[in-house]
């Protein structure tokens, strides 16, 4: 384990794809401003949905949120040219984790994927060449890297790809389902439009998709298919990012090349003036007992976190819990009806909650559908009230409909779900059974 985790390689690779990130990511928070998803999402709002235990983490008030993300943008022009790498990297990942964590309206898996991609980053040698911080202390420089700087991303990807190709292996997806539902809402694409509904083009998404999750990490491992992998990888994220619009992932996961193709390459292409390494040398670091383990322990998290769902009653699909971390993306399309009602413990006196006094439209759609997110609202309901000096009950009326069926009762609107508990890692009783057939 230490000659493959140790050996030096070169480190073409990570210095031009911590170029590329620092890009990407300048992109990602400056494009939040621009486009109006800051004010959308976190400005509107009277209050987030953050995650459950990150109560603190709750929107800056007003158009500091800007700030936060201008300063985000900055980090990523400073870890792009190599300039105090360590601090900025560092600053972006706690930035980022916290507009992760403070609201779950928009969420995605790509957004996780960040976080964690830019926490392992954190810890990369990255910027040992072709930076200010070598210009600034040129005893830093260097040419190579450990071996595990470049496995750290293939096992990741061949993670994430491995479960996002399992997660479609289900009769919704296989049987058209979900990409005609998926499709339908791109009917008004200029030029596309009809061709997206057709048969052949809802096969190739629905088993294109598949196999392309599945296949791709170890067709670009391989010499032989590594070109013809890439060119089909670039096709496939470039449709993604037409039809779907999903940021900087596909652009993200096609600077992940750097790390397949040779480095010699790699060199040649973009780093001309960079000597190549070409030492048999393996040089193991101090405590590299502990490295190990983290190491391991890091992706054991990885390889858990998506299963567990599979550990918890019922159907994800239905129940939402364990959805979250696990690479399931775009498997499902709901339709919902929904209603809270607040009642007075002391008067009795019940009250008809009107959705749009309290929350935004993409709000609404979220807490309408996924009952984490209902729960949330029932606590920040009792809180409102509470601050009224009124102790209330919380009850919800939720009718569901997943992928096309008809809408069923998600929620036992006989609990008070004001006075329940939420845990992470277990069923909640107070969601019916979902018998999807």
């Amino acid at each position: 384990m230490n000659k493959f985790l140790f050996k030096h390689i070169d480190n073409s690779s990570l210095v031009v794809f911590r170029i590329l990130f620092g890009a990407l990511i300048f992109l990602e928070s400056i494009g939040a401003v621009i486009t109006g998803w800051i004010r959308r999402t976190l400005v509107e709002p009277e209050f987030t949905f953050n995650f459950i235990g990150f109560d603190f983490l709750q929107a800056i008030q007003g158009d500091w949120m800007y700030a936060h993300y201008i300063i985000m943008g900055i980090c990523g022009i400073f870890v792009m040219v190599g300039y105090k790498y360590r601090i900025s990297m560092l600053s972006f990942t706690l930035l980022w984790a916290a507009t992760y964590l403070m609201q779950k309206s928009s969420y995605n898996n790509h957004y996780y994927f960040l976080m964690i991609l830019s926490a392992v980053m954190v810890v990369l040698p990255a910027h040992k060449y072709a930076s200010i911080d070598v210009k600034q202390n040129p005893s830093i420089k260097r040419i190579s890297m450990p071996n595990w700087c470049r496995w750290v991303f293939i096992i990741q990807l061949f993670i994430l790809y491995t479960y996002a190709s399992i997660a479609k292996m289900y009769p919704d997806w296989l049987d058209l389902t979900v990409p005609e539902l998926l499709m339908k809402s791109k009917q008004h694409y200029f030029l596309v439009g009809n061709v997206l509904q057709q048969k052949f083009m809802l096969y190739l998404v629905a088993y294109g998709g598949i196999l392309f999750d599945l296949l791709v990490i170890p067709l670009l491992l391989w010499n032989r298919t590594r070109k013809v992998a890439f060119f089909i990888s670039i096709f496939f994220h470039l449709f993604n990012s037409f039809i779907f619009q999903v940021g900087i992932f596909p652009y993200l996961s096609l600077a992940f090349a750097v790390f397949f193709f040779q480095p010699e390459f790699i060199q040649k292409l973009f780093l001309k003036r960079k000597t190549l390494f070409s030492e048999d040398k393996i040089e193991i670091p101090p405590h590299a007992g502990v490295f190990k383990t983290v190491f391991v322990l890091y992706f054991i998290v990885q390889i858990a976190l998506p299963v567990r769902h599979y550990f918890i009653q019922d159907d994800v699909l239905w129940t939402e819990e364990g959805h979250r971390l696990s690479w399931r993306m775009m498997l499902r399309v709901k339709s919902a009806t929904t209603s809270f009602r607040v009642v007075d413990k002391v008067t009795h006196l019940e009250t008809r909650i009107k959705l749009e006094d309290y929350l935004t439209k993409k709000q609404i759609r979220s807490v309408s559908s996924k009952p984490d997110m209902m729960w949330q609202f029932a606590q920040r309901l009792k809180f409102v009230y509470a601050k009224k000096g009124m102790a209330v009950e919380v009850y919800v009326k939720a009718y569901v409909g997943v992928n096309g069926r008809p809408k069923k009762q998600l929620i036992d609107s006989n609990v008070d779900l004001a006075s329940v508990k939420w845990n992470p890692f277990k069923h909640h009783d107070w969601i019916l059974p979902s018998n999807l057939d």
